[in-house]
């Protein structure tokens, strides 16, 4: 393997300008227990986070969700809760139940407060058109979370 893995990003985009982006790469490298992405760039760490309308129309929704997919979704509200409880101080922590028709939800909590609640269908098909979209929808959820948690903190410090 190469210590100079790259790829070149549909857009112009920098991963650096995002902290979602840069929080979504820090989980999947914590759950990276071998090391493999250890000298990945965060652009080729992210590049399955890409799925175009015409490639997500070639993915089959039946037969069990690709094991892969379930960590990009894992990954990717870990990575919400990361942000949350960066900007607010408290705990944040994930449910992910997904059958495996790619149907299910997703639930993100501190204390008794439910920060994000999200109903997943066709699992198979997550993903975004860009780092664009991935970073500006992962921010809207931070943002809805946080906004939630300020005006609710005694139940998120329960």
């Amino acid at each position: 393997m190469s210590d100079t893995n790259s790829v070149k990003p549909d857009s112009t985009f920098e991963v650096k300008s995002s902290p979602f982006l840069q929080a979504i790469a820090q989980q999947i490298r914590g759950q990276d227990t071998y090391g493999v992405y250890r000298s990945w760039s965060d652009e080729l760490l992210l590049k399955p986070y890409i799925v175009s309308k015409p490639k997500k129309r070639e993915i089959p929704v039946d037969g069990d969700v690709d094991p892969m997919t379930i960590s990009r979704i894992n990954a990717f509200y870990r990575a919400a809760a990361a942000c949350i409880e960066k900007e607010t101080g408290f705990l944040s922590q994930v449910v992910v139940d997904i059958n495996h028709e790619g149907f299910g939800w997703i639930l993100v909590f501190a204390g008794h407060l439910i920060l994000i609640r999200k109903t997943m269908r066709d699992a198979h098909r997550f993903g975004f058109d860009s780092l664009d979209k991935t970073a500006e929808e992962g921010e809207k959820l931070v943002t809805k979370a946080v906004d939630i948690a300020k005006q609710f903190a005694e139940v998120a410090k329960l």
